[in-house]
């Protein structure tokens, strides 16, 4: 009899497992391992979709008569920017003067530099072209001139061509800061150890290249000595010729 159970146990158990291996090729793809290869790919791509970003574009209040580009004092300034940040472009004028420019005529300093008329923007110009009469001194960029002794404010192309000048003028006079400028250096007093490493300093010799180098220096050496001592071998030869003649005599 507990033959017979054990057998019909046996059955039972096979039975099941046969039933549990149908009911899992029977449920859906999503509880199976994740294949390699395109499967892969396909699950990825609707997680892309999330990742977009809608890039939105800033809203110009722009008007009809909008210009991208103005030119002012011989640069191009974009349009688009705001007056007081519009007017940094140009060389040799920064924010607190373009602000005070601004301050002087009056315009908003948030409208944007294309919308302007051209009667604003020729006063920008002239603002900026006699700026030392409406800005106090301590603004200018160019105080008590070496040439001319007055407080000037260079900008534009003009501000280029007298730092030229001024380097030109430093060699000229053979000052320190013009020796520095003709040999390339750094001028302000900064270190120059590790930067500003131009020409042949530039690159860090290995210890294997100066190893190399020494060695090719002792086989010069090496080859020099026993050149001298060959010669010297042969001069005691000559000086015994002759002895050996007055032993034959």
């Amino acid at each position: 009899m507990a033959e017979e159970k054990e057998a019909k146990d046996s059955k039972e158990k096979k039975h099941e497992a046969a039933e549990k291996k149908e009911a899992a090729k029977d449920a859906p793809k999503e509880d199976a391992p994740k294949q390699k290869g395109k499967d892969k790919k396909e699950e990825k791509e609707p997680k892309k979709e999330k990742k977009e970003i809608k890039i939105q574009k800033k809203n110009l209040n722009l008007k009809p008569d909008f210009r991208y580009v103005v030119r002012i004092a011989n640069t191009d300034i974009d349009g688009t920017r705001r007056v007081s940040y519009a007017l940094t472009s140009i060389d040799g004028i920064g924010i607190r003067l373009a602000e005070a420019a601004v301050t002087t005529l009056g315009l908003p300093s948030s409208e944007l530099l294309g919308n302007l008329s051209e009667e604003q923007i020729a006063n920008i110009e002239n603002t900026i072209q006699n700026v030392t009469k409406t800005v106090p001194s301590w603004l200018l960029n160019r105080r008590r001139d070496w040439e001319m002794g007055d407080n000037q404010h260079v900008y534009g192309g003009e501000l280029r061509i007298k730092e030229r000048d001024d380097i030109n003028m430093m060699k000229m006079i053979r000052c320190y800061k013009g020796i520095r400028h003709e040999s390339g250096q750094k001028v302000r007093g900064q270190r120059t150890k590790s930067n500003g490493r131009t020409g042949l300093t530039v690159g860090v010799t290995r210890k294997a290249a100066l190893a190399a180098a020494k060695a090719a220096k002792d086989t010069e050496g090496g080859g020099r000595e026993k050149g001298g001592g060959a010669k010297k071998e042969k001069a005691p030869a000559t000086a015994a010729a002759p002895a050996s003649k007055e032993e034959k005599k």
